[in-house]
């Protein structure tokens, strides 16, 4: 339940490279987070060393024994039935989040934790996750804007469209994208940066 302006925030950060623009963009967005008074908790999957793979027993239990995978990953289904906010912070690469993040997705949101499955032919999944009532999504690609928007930008159809249907109906979504991230000057990466701090602020 949302108490006032504070929010149960997880922060999801994915980027293997501590000296990296993205890891800048993780540190802002943390602070603004924490200044903001949110009650935050922090899930760095590659300081983690999380393990993005489904195995072939994992699939084979997927629906008739899920929670032997969800005892595989407690602390990450805890914090997802915890938290009121989702932030993510990471690079788009290939059109997409990097492996370790859909890994995460894969052995994290699970049948009865995120969704239900469909009991019919032509129905949907039913949502888990309506406590989800607000989503900031931080990114950077090396592809121009026109470009992104010529292809219809998958990665970003993936989480304002596709999981944003599990949460809250009336959850507030923010995309933030960082265009060009090759060839941008440092004005250009300062001011991004800035507005992260005023996003997050804002949450």
């Amino acid at each position: 339940m949302i108490k006032g302006f504070r929010l149960n925030t997880l922060l999801i950060y994915a980027h293997p490279v501590p000296s990296s623009f993205n890891a800048a963009v993780f540190e802002v967005t943390k602070q603004a987070l924490l200044d903001a008074g949110h009650d935050l908790r922090v899930t760095d999957l590659y300081a983690e060393e999380f393990d993005p793979v489904l195995t072939r027993e994992d699939r084979e239990a997927y629906l008739t024994d899920t929670q032997s995978l969800i005892d595989k990953v407690p602390e990450h289904v805890a914090n997802l039935r915890w938290a009121e906010a989702l932030v993510f912070v990471f690079p788009t690469w290939y059109y997409g989040p990097p492996a370790i993040l859909k890994g995460w997705f894969e052995r994290v949101w699970l049948s009865g934790v995120t969704f239900g499955v469909a009991e019919r032919k032509g129905q949907t999944t039913s949502s888990k996750i309506r406590n989800i009532r607000r989503l900031l999504v931080i990114t950077t690609s090396g592809s121009p804007a026109w470009w992104m928007f010529l292809i219809g930008n998958p990665c970003k159809r993936l989480f304002m469209r596709a999981l944003r249907v599990l949460f809250h109906p009336r959850c507030k979504s923010t995309w933030m994208q960082l265009y060009d991230m090759n060839v941008v000057s440092q004005t250009e990466r300062a001011k991004f940066l800035e507005k992260v701090k005023r996003k997050a602020t804002k949450l």
